[in-house]
């Protein structure tokens, strides 16, 4: 008896859906983060636009590597020319910003369409790259180089 109602608790949680998570402006809010950047994503349905600090994607980010890492989630899911999307990315440098936008975008998508979340997160989009710059220590000239040794 107790192994069927168990059996009914595990399949009635197999089969509840997830809902979107949408506020009353129909957006989906996530927050990005690589390195020491820090990007807060906001997207709706629309025609594909993306404003970074109030720039088109390709003012902002000039190099072609970047808009490619940006755009990944987006493409990825079919959803480039379906969503638009809004950010506000401060900290790190160019690299950890593009980062940290491709993280909050891919967020922003599972909350805006729960049925993407299983090919984000195959690519590892969903994951937070937790590799951070390794401080200075004492006695040495980064991180890990030693000062040069000098035999005379």
């Amino acid at each position: 008896m107790s192994d069927t109602a168990n059996t009914e608790t595990i399949l009635k949680s197999e089969t509840t859906e997830v809902q979107p998570v949408i506020d009353k402006l129909g957006r989906s809010y996530a927050t990005g983060k690589r390195k020491n950047a820090v990007a807060r994503v906001w997207i709706k349905s629309g025609s594909g636009k993306i404003i970074i600090n109030g720039k088109e994607l390709d003012k902002y980010f000039l190099r072609p590597v970047l808009s490619m890492l940006v755009n990944q989630p987006l493409v990825l899911t079919d959803k480039k020319l379906a969503v638009d999307t809004t950010v506000t990315v401060s900290g790190g440098g160019l690299s950890g910003q593009a980062g940290a936008v491709r993280h909050g975008i891919s967020k922003a998508l599972t909350l805006f369409d729960p049925n993407l979340r299983p090919a984000l997160k195959t690519e590892g989009l969903l994951t937070r790259d937790s590799r951070i710059v390794e401080r200075k220590k004492y006695g040495r000239r980064k991180a890990r180089r030693r000062f040069q040794f000098s035999k005379r």
